[in-house]
């Protein structure tokens, strides 16, 4: 794959050297192959597993995994291991590689020794069921479509059905004392007041900031691609008519409540997808550069960019009206509450990249990642937009990778959905 893109860009030498160092650089550093099959992947720079991190991570390699069984192994071992660790508590978004311990033990939360963090987001359990699904499609490969991925499909299902009636029904609370607003729950853990919609709650953002209002309609959308690739799995794979039909149902009241209650008029930009909402009319317009963020919205499968709610969406969130999109001298892009004010993130600019129909758009998203890697040849997590050599996170792979695809979206060669 290097030498591939590399001949491609031989015209740019300096996107080849970023593609080949951020493509290995996950690889080398971040993967672990363990003697029981299964892989485990650090974020980088902190040394536990997101479950949606350690997706993302290993999504490019995607590519290669018809032909090279040593990384469709590597791939399948992951969803082992992720599907593995929702069965010890499908609230948790992180885990240590063993039970040591480690991570935010005093939060007030059922913590145990095999969880760093248990901040409830829903992205954490659509990534593994997504990654599962894309390994299938771009590989043949099943065999991590176990009785141990199947447990654990149904316990999303549970846990989801469970967080569409978040007020009466959750037994899930989450606060960090002497932190910031952003990192813990109000309401002594319940967060804020949502009503019922259809839609699942979320108690944090893929950023692992908490939710303003618990319905996050990005990750809610999420949801129902993920739920659409287990009804297909459940069919085709387990020939399980139950999964099926729970996944399915549960798709479908999840997009109601999304169609009902996840868009906004704008006065300027017209009908938009919202970034959360409570179901009582409160919304909270914005974009957050993580991912499932609206921007990526075509990216996860969930619409085409030719969706005319999308396209005001885009509009939108790429413009100023957006609290988190932020201009300087040195580039324009998307940023985050999880980072300083005026920082922008590669994440977001890749993806802008990749949900764009417009090879010019992409191109200038390459020349823009090119020029703000701080003379480093990888990529950030976020970066001034006055100053690229200020910035957040040197080692931070889910971003080196998703830059990874984008480059290879440029030269032609795509993960198979």
């Amino acid at each position: 794959m290097v030498s591939r893109i590399k001949e491609a860009l031989k015209d740019e030498p300096k996107l080849a050297r970023m593609f080949e160092n951020c493509f290995t650089n996950t690889i080398l550093t971040t993967i672990k192959e363990k003697e029981d099959g299964t892989t485990f992947v650090i974020t980088g720079d902190i040394p536990a597993m997101w479950l949606r991190d350690s997706a993302a991570q290993v999504r490019p390699y995607l590519v290669l995994a018809e032909e090279d069984e040593g990384i469709a192994k590597m791939i399948a071992g992951l969803v082992e291991q992720q599907m593995t660790f929702v069965l010890k508590d499908p609230y948790a978004n992180a885990f240590n590689e063993e039970a040591n311990g480690k991570g935010h033990q005093e939060d007030r939360t059922a913590m145990n020794p095999w969880i760093w963090e248990r901040k409830y987001e829903i992205d954490s359990l659509a990534y593994p069921i997504q990654l599962g699904y894309l390994l299938w499609k771009n590989s043949g490969c099943v065999k991590h479509f176990n009785e141990t991925f199947r447990q654990a499909a149904y316990e999303i299902i549970k846990l989801w059905k469970v967080e569409q009636h978040h007020e009466d029904k959750s037994p899930y609370t989450f606060q960090r004392l002497n932190a910031p607003e952003t990192d813990t729950l109000v309401r002594e853990g319940k967060g804020s007041e949502t009503a019922y919609t259809g839609m699942t709650w979320s108690g944090f953002r893929p950023s692992d900031d908490c939710c303003e209002y618990g319905y996050l309609i990005p990750s809610n959308m999420f949801a129902v691609v993920a739920l659409r690739y287990l009804d297909e799995i459940a069919r085709t794979v387990y020939e399980d008519s139950k999964l099926a039909e729970e996944a399915l149902s549960l798709a479908s009241e999840i997009e109601a409540g999304i169609r009902q209650h996840g868009t906004y008029n704008h006065p300027i930009y017209g009908e938009l997808y919202a970034y959360e909402t409570d179901g009582k009319g409160s919304y909270n317009l914005m974009d957050d550069a993580n991912v499932p963020s609206l921007l990526s919205l075509p990216y996860l499968g969930y619409t085409d960019e030719q969706d005319p709610i999308y396209q005001n969406t885009r509009r939108f969130i790429l413009s100023e009206a957006n609290p988190f999109f932020f201009r300087g001298q040195a580039a324009e892009g998307i940023g985050s509450p999880h980072t300083p004010s005026g920082y922008i993130w590669h994440i977001a600019l890749s993806m802008q990249g990749l949900t764009s129909p417009d090879r010019e758009e992409k191109s200038r998203m390459l020349r823009l990642i090119e020029q703000t890697d701080a003379d480093t040849d990888l990529t950030h997590e976020s970066f001034s937009a006055e100053d690229p050599h200020a910035f957040t996170r040197p080692w931070f792979s889910w971003s080196n990778m998703l830059f990874s695809e984008l480059i290879m979206d440029y030269c032609g060669i795509r993960i198979r959905k």
